[in-house]
């Protein structure tokens, strides 16, 4: 093998263009593929920036010429030679008008025939391509959305800094506080029998930071989470993490609009127009399901609970009488879109979100069809209808639950699902969304028990200070969500910042002041020496990027992600350790069957 000793590279292969041409050039990279036309031989090199054409022939150091013979498919080589024009040119790459007429060629790496060839949209095995993530992500498409992230992250700490934030990290080491998601718990070895919590997110630090007088702090952080998994989540992930002092809610907004301005247009060349739509919590829950909504399309929830709530037809009368509520979607185009076979797939996909079943009406071509017409009277029909704005060419999609939160998450799901199996969604369409005042609390049926929705340091709306610990349910939070297109960017709140509030919440949450001294007592004990109004805001780094990219999984852009049972393919992790280590930790394993 050759070295690169007395060798300089002087160009990305992706950058040379036509205007390069009769420069003498020295590049570096992996053999994408080689041609050998016998007196002619074609590499294609590839590094970062793209692929570029080396040229052998009759002119070529017949050393030189019988070393790019032996070349292969991800060999390592580099190479030195003059550009000039190609005589076949192409425009499918954009060096496509030029090749290096090479001079001399070292070979740095052989490589064995990889599993999968490095091509732009491999549709490879996901669990091959992770296995061998280092050759995955060689991939053109890969590569652009891991320098996407880069990007991302480098105009945050610009905008960021431009706006008088500090830049400050906070531990990895933390304790564990149990109130949310599981932690990913480290033994101690110098403390035994006791353990560190990987921390969910800098929450407590970051408002620790503002008593201490920072005013704006950012970081770009790692946080775990040890939680099961989807397209959108990982175990160990990254936010753009904020908090500001003497701020209200529409400083922040602005703040964060800002920001999102400036990122798209400066990596994606994209003008979003802000103020960004704002919309309470209760007002989102209604009319899309969801407190997420994806604002590309319309199919909104209609409730028709008091047409249908002394009906005959027991499938609508009784969730309605059982405290739950009728809704129904109209899909646009749905009728001509969806015949009968469509609408059972979609009957049995709304089943996943534990509806009972799905009643619908469709208008096709002059026709209406309904799976429960018969079991209602002509008024009764004809209300809904009236109530759906009901035309031909739609489909009417109705639930029913005794649980309205069944009831939003079925068709919430569903109107998304509709609008995909229509083909209406567009990536590159943008729709911002404010979702705000969100629940303080929500009920947990397996703790039996009403729980923060954001975290036990969110301060209530104002005018329900005095529900907080009478009325759970009705209590509002100065809390908001950023959404787009149907996902969420990040959230965040104001927060409390007077230990009495803060003891009135965790009474609402049912800590004993023992219990809370013990998991918060270094922050109770920081708000008796004079806590500023502050709030904040978590980005996921990690879902922005997958946005931005246009691609469907967070995987895509995290060099060396997880999969779905928190385990790396590629590094086998995790894995079981040597009993030394144990016996250092005084730890014992017990296996659960």
């Amino acid at each position: 093998m050759d070295t690169l000793k007395n060798f300089k590279r002087s160009d990305y292969c992706g950058t040379l263009r036509a205007s390069d041409a009769g420069r003498t050039v020295s590049v570096c990279g992996w053999v994408q593929r080689q041609r050998n036309l016998g007196s002619l031989i074609f590499v294609d090199l590839r590094d970062r920036t793209g692929l570029l054409q080396l040229s052998f022939d009759d002119a070529t150091d017949p050393a030189i010429f019988q070393k790019a013979a032996g070349l292969r498919a991800e060999y390592v080589i580099a190479a030195t030679g003059l550009v000039r024009e190609r005589e076949s040119k192409t425009d499918k790459i954009p060096t496509g008008d030029i090749e290096i007429e090479v001079q001399e060629l070292r070979l740095l790496a052989a490589s064995e025939t990889p599993p999968f060839e490095i091509v732009e949209n491999s549709d490879v095995n996901d669990m091959l391509r992770l296995k061998y993530r280092y050759l995955d992500l060689r991939r053109p498409d890969m590569q652009r959305a891991i320098l996407m992230r880069h990007k991302i992250t480098k105009v945050a700490r610009d905008y960021f800094d431009e706006n008088g934030f500090l830049e400050i990290e906070t531990p990895m080491l933390t304790k564990s506080t149990p109130e949310g998601a599981r932690d990913y718990l480290v033994p101690s070895r110098v403390h035994p029998g006791s353990f560190y919590a990987l921390p969910q997110s800098p929450q407590q630090y970051k408002q620790l930071l503002m008593l201490s007088g920072f005013d704006r702090y950012m970081q770009i952080v790692r946080c775990f989470r040890d939680e099961d998994l989807r397209a959108d989540r990982q175990p160990e992930f990254t936010q753009i993490d904020l908090e500001m002092s003497f701020i209200n809610e529409d400083e922040i907004l602005a703040i964060q609009e800002g920001f999102i301005k400036r990122v798209f247009k400066e990596v994606l060349d994209v003008d979003v127009s802000t103020p960004f739509l704002r919309m309470p919590w209760r007002e989102a829950m209604d009319r899309f399901g969801s407190d997420k909504p994806d604002m590309r399309f319309g199919f909104e929830l209609t409730d028709i609970s008091d047409i249908v709530k002394d009906c005959a037809f027991k499938v609508f009368s009784e969730p309605v009488a059982a405290g739950g509520s009728v809704r129904l979607i109209n899909v646009k185009g749905g009728g001509g879109a969806f015949p009968r076979k469509k609408i059972d797939s979609l009957a049995d996909y709304v089943k996943t979100y534990k509806a009972k079943g799905l009643a619908w009406t469709r208008l096709h071509e002059g026709t209406v069809t309904s799976s429960y017409q018969k079991m209602l009277t002509d008024e009764e029909n004809a209300a809904i209808l009236a109530r759906a704005g009901a035309e031909d060419g739609d489909l009417i999609l109705i639930v029913g639950d005794a649980k309205n939160e069944i009831v939003f998450a079925a068709l919430g799901a569903l109107r998304c699902e509709c609008a995909r199996r229509l083909g209406i969604l567009k990536k590159d369409d943008y729709k911002f969304l404010w979702v705000t005042e969100f629940p303080m609390f929500e009920y947990s049926e397996e703790e039996g028990r009403y729980v923060a929705m954001h975290h036990p340091f969110t301060a209530p709306l104002e005018e329900d200070i005095g529900k907080l610990e009478t009325d759970k349910a009705g209590c509002r939070a100065r809390a908001y969500d950023i959404v787009l297109n149907g996902t969420e960017l990040g959230g965040g709140s104001i927060r409390i910042n007077t230990p009495e509030m803060q003891e009135t919440m965790f009474r609402a949450l049912g800590f004993t002041n023992e219990d809370a001294m013990a998991r918060f007592g270094h922050l109770i004990n920081a708000f008796k020496y004079g806590a500023p109004p502050h709030g904040g805001l978590a980005y996921g780094l990690d879902r922005l990027c997958m946005l931005m990219a246009g691609l469907d999984s967070i995987r895509d852009c995290i060099a060396f992600p997880k999969v779905q049972n928190a385990s790396e393919p590629m590094t086998a992790c995790p894995a079981e350790v040597d009993q030394k280590q144990l016996d250092e930790l005084g730890i014992a394993v017990t296996v659960r069957e």
